[in-house]
Formats: structure tokens, sequence, C-alpha cells
């Protein structure tokens, strides 16, 4: 009766959602068992847990105080920002604090007093875990959303940083990409990065204050609008590169560009009303426990899984001490509806298991004299004066062999020599065909791994390579390499999703691409002209985005100043011209550009 019990709310749980048991306890014609199951934690506000910088440092209003007003009110500047009053300070802190109701509490930027030097800003959230994102990512403004912005993802800890989103009134002229819509994406680009426009032009300060990462949209490209569909999602999160890793991050950055305008150009005679105001930020998802753990908690000030199928690790990412006879796995979604465990198999099972001789000289008749099979050679022995062994294996697709080992002497004419023992069931997936026996470590390794693999048993890959995540184990192409750019990345190495680390301006998977406002010459290089926002004065023509070619009289990054004798009096109470340029670009650009060219 109590086996029929938990038969029946076994069944119940797995009526009530997907992923969400680790293990139940069945009985078999064998008997009772556990019986393992892909799992995952539930989602949550991931902003309880978060660790938020904003920079540079003295972007945060208030040190010293200031006066600010709004677009509503653009010349009553009554309102101050004073960090050393409490009720006039707007840390980072009241981004996530719980607010009352019809009281909004918010960090705040200092003002653009300084225009046309840009007025930038980035917030960072770090969990020091891997999260995965189950719903839409929601930033609230206070005064005006952004008119430039963009979200960029790190899955390295804040190693290397990816573009996410990018944000603008006008697509084309910020980034230099046509503005897209989420919902417009097909199955196939549902990972692609876009730029949209939708949340940045002026809506007036008490109306539309959200911007979104579109996270439930993406979803539902696979799973429907209204997400009925799930086993779709899960099947194709498997099956297609990089989406899941798309969903995966452990930070996120914002990066404020260009603040609201009020629907107008920037107003150089009250430049108090703008600055960034951020009330709220949303961030919901579940730890990333690779489906070997339903409960993710807080422990010793980080999130921690509470890991199943023999695994442990912040992310559950390795076996267990005395379960690593099979190579760790990542659970998988697949097949529905309980998806696989590939829980880490216990010390004394048929892989890897090693038997050690005693007394080897008492073999019996002495055998007649033959060649070592192929890939069997006597080992040296350790220190301890024990046989260090070698071992063979037949491939992971062919049928198993016996797990028994087979004991040869190999005679030299004049006496027998140490004997060696064949391991018929060493654990290489197939990259290898040889394995030795380390005595001092008590361990067996895979000895000459092939197909760019590395590791105790050919399990990860060499450096410059990544895990091919459509790829088993056993396949030969599990390691694709990195191919990173020698110009545009830092080193020939990548992350575990074939990103390579991009020097500063390049960017793409490979680091074979500039961002906007860059261009390509052996390497990205800030463009010193174009024809939209960094423009050529006084009749001069931009050459390749990185000079301008300017006319008689004339000269400076833009053409800018006139050119003259230093002894003409007129000259000397001559004034410059200077270009007024678009608000959101950086004016000190052109100050650190000026030694790349010949003036």
């Amino acid at each position: 009766m109590l086996y029929l019990v938990a038969f029946l709310l076994h069944c119940l749980l797995l009526a009530m959602g997907h992923y969400d048991i680790c293990k139940s306890w069945v009985t078999t014609d064998d008997g009772p068992s556990w019986e393992f199951y892909a799992c995952q934690p539930k989602a949550m506000r991931m902003k309880d847990y978060v660790i938020v910088r904003v920079d540079p440092p003295g972007i945060t209003c208030g040190d010293p105080p200031e006066r600010f007003c709004t677009h509503e009110n653009p010349y009553l500047c009554s309102d101050e920002c004073d960090a050393s009053t409490p009720d006039l300070a707007h840390p980072p802190k009241l981004m996530f604090d719980k607010e009352e109701e019809g009281l909004a509490t918010y960090w705040q930027s200092v003002t653009w007093s300084r225009y046309p030097e840009p007025l930038l800003a980035n917030i960072t959230l770090s969990w020091n875990k891997s999260i995965e994102l189950t719903d839409d990512i929601v930033v609230t403004f206070e005064y005006g959303r952004p008119t430039v912005m963009m979200l960029e993802k790190s899955l390295d800890n804040g190693r290397t940083w990816h573009p996410y989103q990018y944000y603008a009134d006008d697509c084309m002229e910020a980034f230099g990409m046509p503005a897209r819509r989420v919902r417009d994406l097909s199955t196939t680009s549902a990972n692609r990065v876009i730029c949209t426009e939708e949340y940045s032009r002026w809506a007036g300060s008490k109306k539309e204050k959200n911007v979104r990462l579109e996270v439930r949209d993406r979803f539902a490209i696979f799973a429907g609008q209204d997400l009925r569909y799930m086993d779709n999602l899960y099947t194709r999160l498997e099956s297609a590169k990089g989406l899941k890793d798309f969903f995966t991050v452990t930070d996120l950055r914002m990066r404020l560009l260009r603040p609201a305008l009020g629907g107008t150009y920037v107003q150089r005679e009250n430049l108090y009303k703008y600055f960034y105001a951020v009330s709220n930020i949303e961030v919901t998802g579940r730890c990333k426990c690779n489906l070997h753990a339903n409960l993710c908690s807080f422990k010793e000030g980080s999130l921690q899984c509470e890991c199943e199928h023999n695994t442990t690790g912040q992310d559950c990412g390795k076996c267990k001490k005395n379960f690593r006879t099979r190579s760790w796995r990542a659970g998988s979604y697949l097949p529905l509806p309980n998806g696989s465990p590939n829980a880490c198999a216990a010390a004394g099972s048929a892989f890897g298991t090693v038997r050690r001789l005693v007394n080897p000289t008492v073999l019996g008749p002495k055998p007649v004299p033959r060649e070592p099979p192929e890939n069997i050679r006597a080992a040296p022995k350790s220190k301890s004066g024990r046989t260090a062994h070698s071992a063979g294996k037949k491939h992971a697709k062919k049928p198993a062999a016996s797990k028994s080992s087979k004991l040869i002497r190999l005679n030299a004419g004049s006496g027998p020599v140490a004997p060696v023992e064949v391991f018929r069931d060493c654990e290489c997936y197939g990259h290898s065909n040889r394995c030795s026996y380390i005595d001092f470590l008590n361990v067996v390794t895979c000895v000459s791994c092939k197909h760019n693999t590395r590791g105790q048993h050919c399990q990860h890959c060499r450096l410059g390579f990544y895990r091919n995540s459509s790829a088993e184990l056993d396949d030969e192409n599990v390691c694709i390499e990195c191919n990173c750019n020698q110009i545009g990345s830092l080193h020939d190495r990548c992350n575990e999703t074939g990103y390579c680390e991009c020097r500063e301006g390049a960017t793409g998977p490979k680091c074979d691409d500039c961002l906007p406002n860059y261009y390509w010459r052996q390497g990205c290089f800030p463009n010193v002209c174009d024809e939209e926002l960094l423009i050529c004065q006084n009749g001069g023509t931009c050459y390749q985005n990185q000079r301008c070619l300017c006319p008689d009289g004339y000269k400076g990054v833009l053409c800018e100043q006139s050119k003259c004798d230093t002894d003409d009096k007129a000259c000397n109470s001559a004034s410059s011209t200077y270009l007024s340029l678009p608000p959101f670009l950086i004016s000190a650009l052109l100050l650190q550009l000026g030694h790349r060219l010949d003036l």
C-alpha cells in the first residue's frame, strides 16, 4: 500500500508541472529503488539576490548637491538631490527596494550639465551564479526613458560581455542597425540580437516608463502566444545551437548612452532637466543547475543549487567524490516528459573499475612467448612497487566487451616481465583507445586523447576549442575550433559558447566585426568622421571614416579650425568654429583621436 501511495504521489507531482522533481521511490520486479528524472528549480525574483554596481564614479547625483527639474516643469528647478540627506538622496539600492503605494523611490544620475560631453552611465547586476531567464526583464524609468541605451550580458561573471539588445529612438542613426521587433523573429532567428525603437520614443513622463527585454515573446516563437506548448520550447532548447545559452546569464549590464530629451533637441539653456532615474528592475529566472536540482538556496552570500543525481558544485557542474567513474553530463529535457537525468555513476560500477594484482608472479604454467596485443604495453613500476597498468578500450558505440581483465606475461627469453592488465571498459568516449592506472592517485585516466579533447575521460576540449552543444560526447566533432580573429580578439581562446574575448571596439562571436561608430583597418578604430554624426565642416569630405580631407584654409579633426599665419593679428583674434555634436556622442573621443591623425 505504501508503494502505491508513493506511486500516486509521484504521478500527481508529474502532472503539476515539468521537471519539478528529481527522483521518485518506485517498485519494480527487482524490488524498490530510486528512479531519477531531469529537474530544475522554480522561477523566482532574482532582484532579491542581486549585487548592483553603478559607474563611472560620481555618476550618482548628490555629491555635491545639485538642483534638477523635469520635462513637465523645465524652468521650475526646485527639486534637489543631496547624498548627505536621506530624504533627498537617490542611491542605487532604491532600484530594488519595496515601494509604498503612490511613492516611487529611485536611483538618479547627475544632470547633463557638461553637455556636449555625453552623459554615460552603466548599471551592472551580478549574481555570482548562472541563472536562466524565465520572463521579461523590465526596467522602470522615472522622468522619461533613455533615447539611446543598450543591454549587455555576461556568461562568465563579468569577464567578457556580449550585446543582448539595443534601444534607440533611431536605431540606424544610433547603432547603424535597422529597427526590428522580437515578434517578427522566426524559429531560426529567435536568439538574434536586435535593435528596437519601441521603448525609446518620448511618450511623456507619466505614461510609458518601462523598457523590456522580451523573453516571453521569444519563448512564444516555439510555445505559442499563450505559452501552452512548452514541450516544443524544451525540445528546441536541446536541439537549437546557442538557444539555451541565450537565456542564461551571470551578469547583466545596462549602458545608458543618452537621456530622455522630452521630444525635442537638447536645449542648452536648461540642461538640468536631462538625467537618468531608475525606480525598479524586475528580473525573473531560476538558478541554472544543469537539470540536476529542483531547489536553490541562498547560502553564504550567494545562490547555491541543492544538487541531486550524485552531483555537486554551485551549478551541480561536477560529480561527487566516489561518483566520478562516469564523466559528468548535464541533464536533458529529452525525452519528454521527464527528460534524462544523466546521473553520475557510483564508484565500483562497470565504468573504469580497477583490479589490483596480488603476487603477480603466481600465474600458473609458463605461457608460450608472444607479442603483446596492439596498444598494450608493460608500464613501469611506481615508487610503491606496485605495477602501473595501461588499458585499451572498445569504441563507445560498439557492443560492450567483457568486464573482466586479461593478464598477460611478456617473456624476453630469460624470464617474466611485469604483467599488464587490459581494461575492456575504461571510459574515454571513443577519443582514445588507451588508459592508464595512476597508482598514487588511484584513478584510471585516458591517454593521448584525440579529436581535440583532453581530461581524465577525454571529456573536455583543448584550449582554443569549445564544446559543440549539438554533439554527444562520443562524437568526433564534439570540440569545435574557436577561430578567433587574430587581430580583433585578445587571444585564441573562447568561452563555452564559442564567443572570443574581443579587443576594444571589436564585436561578434569571433571578434571579426566592429561596434557601431568604429571602422575596420587591421583592427577596430573609432570613427573620426561619417556622413551623419561626425560631419566634416567647412566643405571637408570624410575619407573612409578615418579622416576629414580639408579644403585650403582649414584644418583640424573635422576641418573645424581655420588655417592662418600666426603673425597675422587678425588670425589671433579670430575664434575657431566648433561643431555642435549630437548629444550622445563622446566629444572627448575627438581629443583621444587627435594623436592618431597627422593634423
